[in-house]
């Protein structure tokens, strides 16, 4: 456990910033290419800082559930602003884009690890299948990003003709020239690749910032949540929590009960908020990976009133939270409040979503009971036990319960990028209507500017430099 500071947070920041910011479409290596030879050295490529650092955090902007306010919002950048308001064009021709910079470096080493692993002259088969399957995996998890952020959201009918992201299973830095695969093709290469590394992962979790086969497990379970193939998805969510029991390091919910006790790991609280665990030390993080959260410190975002007032006041969830600025201030207009932990955000595959996305397919198989005991599960460890239950006529009802797994998902990931890739895959669902998005910019005189997200911009665009790059490329809407 850690306490941050302002410091080494810029000097993340500006860390982050170099790593992704720097290098264009597939311009992985400015120079010659990565060399390696033996198979220790393709394991060595899993420990890369270059796939823990995502490098890009679009989804912070774009869920519902955050807002702004002046004058801290004019502190967001120019893109930045661009992705809260919704905007079609979030680059000019000449700019660089984290959401595809940083996960296609990770891409190209993964396919070096794929293509040349098992051809290094030495080490056992079995050592050298399981770096394959970890850098298949990691792939997998890579384009589950990109496609979510490039494709329609998954619907049966019609992936197999909706434009998604280029397959690139190569690590050639000399190919230039890239078409777009459907996003049926892109979902069969992502279940493909986990499907392919599962046998050969380790079934005990070792290290956070590589793959196991319970991470492995959640994450195939949660594509298919995506692909809404819940049958397929609740046995390896199941069995990804059951490989917990024995993991090499600690892996699990925090109790919030504990942690926020007097002389709790997560205590005391100051103006950087609690003493949250680094991302390296924090035992919900399963698969590692991760993205810079400043906003908790610059002011610039904040969730938004009506998404506070989900929280129940026993919650606990709530000493995440602030009603006034970094570090001193009058209080957020409207009831929001400033999300003070965690500055770097844990993005790979998570405790506490496994626990709600087998609420969620129990729920949608009409497992009433077994959905209360997922959702009671995590609520235990984030509020006082007498107040964890799930209301007895929400228990009863279906539909009812699926949207209570929804606004837990809600306070459990507020402010975290989550709800983003949420609102997307529920536009096509058919037990749910889709709202009136809309982004709310509080002025300093009082007023308010209210932003809509018009029904395309669930999908990013494709960046310019891209398409300009590749002739022909279909755009996105």
């Amino acid at each position: 456990m850690k306490k941050y500071t302002v410091a080494p947070a810029l000097l993340l920041l500006l860390l982050i910033a170099g790593i992704s910011c720097k290098k264009s479409f597939l311009e992985v290596l400015p120079k010659g290419k990565v060399i390696a030879v033996g198979y220790q050295d393709y394991e060595l490529l899993l420990n890369n800082t270059n796939l823990l650092n995502v490098g890009t955090d679009a989804q912070l902007m774009m869920g519902d559930e955050v807002t702004a306010a002046e004058p801290y919002y004019s502190g967001l950048t120019l893109r930045e602003q661009r992705l809260f308001t919704w905007s079609a064009q979030i680059y000019q021709p000449d700019e660089n884009s984290p959401e595809t910079s940083g996960p296609l470096a990770s891409i190209y080493t993964y396919n070096k690890i794929i293509n040349e692993v098992m051809e290094a002259p030495d080490g056992t088969v079995e050592q050298k299948k399981a770096i394959l399957a970890e850098a298949l995996a990691g792939r997998a998890w890579t384009y589950f990003l990109l496609i979510n952020y490039y494709g329609r959201p998954y619907e049966a009918g019609t992936a197999a003709s909706d434009p998604g992201f280029p397959l690139i299973t190569t690590a050639d830095i000399t190919v230039n020239r890239f078409s777009r695969a459907t996003v049926q093709e892109v979902y069969d290469l992502i279940t493909g690749d986990l499907q392919k590394a599962l046998p050969d992962l380790s079934a005990d979790v070792f290290h956070r910032l590589r793959m196991s086969r319970p991470a492995a497990q959640a994450l195939l379970g949660k594509v298919y949540v995506f692909m809404q193939r819940y049958e397929e998805a609740l046995p390896l969510l199941e069995s990804a929590l059951q490989g917990l029991a024995t993991a090499q390091t600690p892996v699990g919910l925090y109790d919030y009960n504990e942690t926020f006790a007097p002389n709790g790991a997560f205590m005391p609280i100051d103006i950087f908020g609690p003493n949250y665990p680094v991302t390296a030390n924090n035992q919900e993080a399963l698969y590692l990976r991760q993205f810079s959260n400043f906003h908790v410190l610059f002011n610039t975002l904040q969730v938004n009133g009506e998404t506070m007032s989900i929280y129940e006041p026993s919650d606990l969830r709530l000493l995440l939270y602030s009603k006034t600025p970094f570090p001193t201030g009058a209080e957020f207009p409207a009831g929001s409040q400033r999300r003070t932990a965690p500055s770097i955000v844990p993005f790979g595959v998570v405790v506490p979503e496994i626990y709600l996305l087998i609420a969620e397919c129990k729920a949608r198989g009409n497992d009433r009971d077994g959905a209360v005991t997922a959702l009671e599960q995590l609520r235990i460890n984030r509020m006082p036990p007498a107040d964890a239950a799930v209301p007895a006529p929400v228990a009863a009802d279906q539909l009812l319960l699926l949207q209570f797994v929804m606004e837990e998902r809600l306070r459990e990931f507020a402010g975290l990028g989550v709800r983003w890739f949420d609102m997307r895959r529920l536009s096509v669902d058919p037990l749910f209507s889709t709202p009136a998005y809309t982004h709310t910019l509080h002025q300093a005189d009082g007023s308010t500017t209210v932003y809509n997200l018009a029904p395309e911009r669930f999908v990013l665009k494709v960046p310019p430099k891209i398409l300009l790059a590749n002739p022909g490329m279909e755009d996105n809407p």
